[in-house]
């Protein structure tokens, strides 16, 4: 997702597979021929400090109303906007959705984008989701943004992100200069690009791309989602994805162990990117924008008809545009 405006450059991989632009301290290097950098486990002392969910959930997000910084064909409303697109259901489950009627504002339809009022320079965050939105001109993201820095010197931690009808999720750093995912990191999904440095004319970021189709979109859907938990800590960002029925019980029982976790699904250590210093004061954010610089841009490459304004205008292309939630929880 942007944090800025941006002119888009989509990079891509040997693999064929295209790089996503992005929303919206001295740097360690060493030689890493020949040698791979695993996830060291950490031990287990977290301890949940923030819990959003159920009816109070909103009670700790604020609603962005401005024009949406990735160009999308989208018009943010607030919580009490009579499209009624963000509200909790009687079994607490939270939903966050694109506007389904034929209501458009000047070729934009309504939707939603939410930001913790908090922010975080560590920790352990769990988003369990029961689905997430998907479908042609869609372009959902659970990320997180530095709080008070110009794109992209706060960083910027995609978890989540992806376009149209697309089925393996993408995650993806942006960071200010002096910053490179180390190529020999070792994770559970594919690299996509090692350059985390990012700018308005060059914001592709590091990336890597799981390799499962339940990952985003209608498979993850159809499992009931699962949970997406990741660390932001000195030593590095390490992201894990669980199937629901896969959620390891230290998870389910807030009582967190990465450790027993296993290799993280991706991975970017420290070694060659000052983690601490460019990833600040982090705000957790849920969008859903439509068409914009990378759903636009990739759009006559998918399967979908038409043009991605045409999309946007057509209703029921956003009968499954929401994302579920059944709780974001940090600890620390």
């Amino acid at each position: 997702m942007l944090g800025a405006l941006t002119t888009v450059v989509l990079a891509f991989a040997a693999s064929g597979s295209a790089l996503m632009p992005h929303h919206g301290a001295h740097t360690r290097r060493h030689n890493n021929a020949g040698r791979a950098v695993s996830y060291v486990p950490r031990s287990s002392s977290y301890k949940l400090v923030k819990e959003y969910a159920g009816q109070s959930f909103f009670d700790g997000w604020n609603f962005f109303t401005g024009a949406d910084p990735t160009n999308g064909l989208v018009k943010f409303v607030g919580k009490d906007d009579d499209a009624k697109l963000a509200y909790v259901q009687d079994d607490g489950t939270v939903v966050l959705a694109v506007d389904q009627s034929d209501n458009l504002v000047n070729g934009k339809r309504k939707s939603i984008r939410i930001t913790t009022d908090d922010s975080f320079d560590r920790g352990l965050f769990v988003a369990d989701i029961y689905s997430m939105p998907h479908g042609c001109s869609v372009w959902p993201a659970y990320w997180s943004l530095g709080a008070g820095a110009d794109w992209p010197n706060g960083g910027e931690i995609d978890i989540i992100e992806g376009v149209n009808e697309q089925l393996q999720n993408q995650i993806t750093l942006h960071s200010g200069a002096d910053c490179t995912l180390d190529k020999a990191a070792d994770a559970l999904s594919n690299k996509l690009g090692l350059t985390c440095t990012s700018s308005n004319g060059n914001n592709a970021g590091c990336a890597y791309q799981q390799k499962e189709n339940n990952t985003f979109g209608h498979l993850f859907n159809m499992q009931a989602g699962g949970v997406y938990a990741h660390t932001l800590e000195s030593d590095g960002i390490s992201v894990w994805f669980f199937d629901r029925d896969a959620i390891p019980s230290d998870l389910a029982a807030k009582t967190p162990d990465p450790s027993g976790w296993g290799t993280p699904t991706a991975y970017f250590p420290n070694t060659d990117c000052d983690i601490a210093a460019k990833f600040k004061k982090q705000q957790l954010i849920f969008d859903i924008t439509l068409c914009g610089d990378w759903a636009g841009a990739a759009y006559s490459q998918s399967s979908c008809p038409g043009t991605c304004a045409d999309a946007v205008a057509n209703a029921s292309n956003f009968d499954v545009a929401q994302w579920k939630i059944a709780s974001v929880r940090v600890y620390q």
